[in-house]
């Protein structure tokens, strides 16, 4: 039997928590290790001595703050490999996206420890008034004690996501891992606990949202909740947060469009679609699962697609030329599966994929999966299905296209496919989306902002907006 490793840091310590959870290998179904999880007392505790923390804490100077960050970066950097196969073995993912991700969580704690770095230069900045016998300043200041509740689909990234602006601007906070993949932010935490944080500033409790999430988000101490994760879960976030009126971030889910203008080159929009539908095994909120195909080019690009698609390796996350890796637990495999066959009844027809890859006999694994033909009111269509499966439609007209992509409850992410720059730019102005790329990957840096319409999000991360969002604006006014 694995031994048992403390998921609960609480003031500087590492704790035993209240019950222990097993850890797995999705590949594998094989119990990595069992961890120790916290319950509300673990919450409590942690949040006072996240309280008790920030009296000093957020008097810090932003370039203290700052150097505590990269420090975090350079530990991170140097335990690059160790936490790459931490994140393929919790996660599945192959070990060049966990590669990407650890690579991430540096760019992230670097970037926002030069935002820290100059906001003591930007603190009390006086504020131009109609009246000559008053004068005023603008502060920015810390919120207080933030709760950061991440998800399984990114471990570390997400994280950083939240953690290093928080940190930045003189909050202290409480994290709660997914109690799927905590081994990841269980070893952040070391690193961070190495770096020279004072005792408090960052606590973490493993467990589940009912003992963990819930409790943090009610708990009127905590002055902002940052949650990533389903829609469902974040209505029951807001629904805790409003009980003390506390601020909230959420970043949910999306049902994104990949756009193939019939200008486009075939093979980048090919290689679009699979690492818009396969990449993290389709797990990603971003996951552009639509894929709009100019008429004038569907046959060739489905068949294109079709090719492509059949030729992914699925391996475990460690074989040679693996290119996705497998679902995150038993729970999504059944879920996705079962959208598959949803979307069959419902009419769609599956191109390929859509079961087990004959030479895996174990581990949370599905082929990639294509369908065309699906009815538009189809949930293959509109809900997220957060699996490696693409939904492919054909369009007569651009306008038709934008209309197609926006018609859905999200708001996330888009792509659009063209050689024709000016086309381009008015179809990704039209699109009701938080970010969009134009013939690009998905790549995400720290310097612009993560967040979209509608149900998608409440706020944004990244960028200065990351930071605002743990920060309050203060005023002083003066009479001469």
């Amino acid at each position: 039997m694995s031994p048992v490793v403390n998921g609960v840091f609480i003031g500087g310590e590492w704790r035993a928590g209240h019950d222990v959870l097993e850890v797995i290998n999705p590949a594998t179904e094989a119990t990595l290790a069992r961890v120790s999880v916290g319950d509300a007392s673990a919450v409590s505790q942690a949040v006072g001595a996240a309280s008790a923390a920030f009296i000093d804490w957020s008097k810090s100077t932003g370039r203290e703050r700052g150097a505590l960050l990269r420090e975090v970066a350079r530990g991170v950097s140097a335990q690059r490999e160790h936490l790459m196969r931490l994140q393929s073995s919790n996660n599945g993912k192959p070990l060049f996206e966990a590669g990407m991700d650890v690579d991430d969580v540096v760019a992230t704690f670097d970037y926002y420890a030069g935002i820290a770095e100059q906001l003591d230069a930007g603190q009390d900045r006086p504020v131009a008034l109609p009246a000559d016998d008053f004068s005023a300043r603008l502060r920015r200041e810390p919120c207080g004690v933030v709760g950061l509740i991440v998800p399984w689909n990114f471990p570390m990234v997400t994280t950083a996501w939240k953690l290093a602006p928080a940190l930045a601007a003189g909050c202290c906070v409480v994290l709660k891992p997914s109690e799927v993949t905590p081994l990841a932010e269980l070893h952040l935490a070391r690193i961070i606990a190495e770096a020279g944080f004072p005792a408090g500033v960052f606590n973490l409790v493993c467990g589940t949202g009912l003992a963990v999430g819930a409790p943090l988000a009610a708990d009127p101490r905590v002055a902002k909740i940052s949650f990533t994760g389903s829609n469902a879960v974040g209505v029951q976030v807001m629904q805790r947060a409003a009980e003390t009126t506390k601020g909230v971030s959420l970043e949910l889910g999306g049902k994104s469009s990949l756009l193939v203008l019939a200008d486009a080159d075939l093979d980048l929009a090919v290689e679009l679609a699979c690492g818009g539908g396969f990449f993290n095994a389709g797990q990603m909120c971003s996951a552009t699962s639509r894929v709009l195909v100019a008429d004038s080019l569907a046959d060739q690009f489905l068949q294109r697609l079709q090719t492509r698609a059949e030729g992914i390796r699925v391996a475990e996350p460690f074989a040679d030329e693996v290119e996705m890796g497998a679902l995150i637990n038993r729970a999504q495999y059944q879920r996705v599966l079962g959208h598959i066959q949803r979307g069959i009844h419902d009419g769609a027809r599956l191109l390929c994929g859509g079961d087990r890859p004959a030479h895996l006999a174990k581990g949370y694994f599905i082929r990639p999966t294509v369908f065309t033909d699906v009815p538009l009111d189809s949930a293959l269509w509109n809900e997220e299905i957060f699996g490696p499966v693409l939904c492919v439609r054909r369009f007569a007209s651009v306008d038709e296209a934008i209309a197609l992509a926006n018609d859905s409850d999200f708001g996330l992410v888009a792509s659009v496919v063209s050689n024709h720059a000016e086309t381009a730019d008015r179809v990704a102005n039209a699109l009701q989306a938080g970010l969009v790329w134009i013939n690009a990957p998905q790549v995400i840096f720290p310097q612009t902002a993560w967040g979209g319409y509608k149900q998608s999000s409440i706020g944004r991360e990244l960028g200065p907006w990351g930071l605002a969002a743990f920060q309050e604006i203060k005023h002083v006014i003066r009479a001469h």
